[in-house]
């Protein structure tokens, strides 16, 4: 709708001051003649915005003025509250800050708005860890959040999971990340990834670091999870299910593309493994309703499992209690 396009227009020059026709139609998907038109038709309705021609021209509001349009719309004010998690802004220390500024928000909205954002703290809830997932506690958060913010360099002691455990780095802290419930620092050099709950001290210094100009937090996050999704499944497992046996996750997905039925109506597939170890574990659950045909080495130690069960139900019948 042009009435949109010209809120928006009138918003992205209030935010970040001089843009050229071509950056605002690539901004608003639009052509440059559409630009042109709307510019117009903003300062025929009296919005103080001129342009300058040449190389280093464009489009800017006039020095001071501000508009207090906020252009929402009922479902953008809906995803603004929904987006405010105060969970993690509390872990954050900035619980106070966001319950102030939703409250000034608020105030701003029309009538009609405002019941929409009223609506949307009513009915839904963010509570990101899993059912299972123990508290994690991270003292060192809001530490790190500040070290971020202000790209301080950090000096911590960081406890990992191979040996030696407890290790000092220096991190250049570029960027936090909460994933399921876990925060986690994105720090150079490298960049590495970190658990802030695994910090054991940290000590914060006044020495500024220069963020990589060419870093880009989201991109960077996708790429880390891609390649640890890569390494974590890197073995293979030859399996029979009983009819009725699901597997989850990317074996699961491998025994739906790839699945056979024998004549007994079980489904054979090979599926991805982490290890041996960690498939050991998961597939004991299935109990009978799995069988593992390969690799031996994980067959035999699920055989040799349920062997040492049988013989300690064998051995010490159940004991009566009066």
């Amino acid at each position: 709708m042009k009435s949109a396009r010209l809120v928006s227009i009138l918003l992205l020059l209030q935010t970040r001051g001089r843009l050229t026709a071509a950056q605002l139609a690539e901004e608003l998907e639009v052509s440059v003649r559409t630009v042109y038109r709307d510019v117009e038709a903003l300062s025929a309705a009296g919005v103080p915005l001129y342009g300058d021609a040449g190389h280093a021209g464009g489009y800017r509001l006039l020095d001071g003025y501000r508009t207090r349009l906020t252009g929402l719309t009922a479902e953008e004010a809906e995803a603004l509250f929904l987006a405010g998690a105060p969970g993690p802004a509390a872990e954050l220390g900035l619980g106070s800050v966001l319950a102030a500024a939703q409250l000034k928000v608020r105030a701003a909205l029309p009538r009609e708005l405002r019941a929409h954002a009223d609506r949307v703290s009513g009915r839904f809830h963010l509570d990101a860890p899993g059912w299972y997932a123990d508290d994690e506690d991270a003292p060192y958060l809001p530490a790190v959040a500040d070290a971020v913010w202000n790209s301080r360099v950090l000096h911590v002691l960081y406890r990992r999971w191979r040996e030696p455990t407890d290790v000092r780095r220096r991190l250049e802290p570029y960027g936090l990340v909460l994933k399921a419930g876990r925060w986690y620092v994105v720090a150079g050099p490298g960049p590495r990834t970190y658990r802030v709950d695994q910090i054991l001290e940290l000590a914060a210094s006044d020495e500024e670091f220069t963020r990589p100009e060419d870093f880009g937090l989201a991109a960077y996050w996708a790429a880390y999870q891609r390649d640890f999704h890569d390494r974590l499944h890197q073995g293979e497992a030859v399996v029979r299910l009983a009819p009725g046996v699901r597997l989850t996750g990317p074996a699961g997905d491998a025994v739906r593309a790839d699945g056979r039925m024998d004549t007994d109506g079980w489904t054979v597939a090979t599926v991805p493994i982490e290890s041996v170890g960690h498939a050991h574990a998961e597939f004991l659950g299935l109990g009978t309703g799995i069988e593992v045909l390969e690799p031996a080495e994980l067959r035999e130690r699920i055989a040799a499992t349920f062997a040492a069960l049988a013989r300690t139900y064998a051995e010490r019948p159940a004991r009566t209690h009066a």
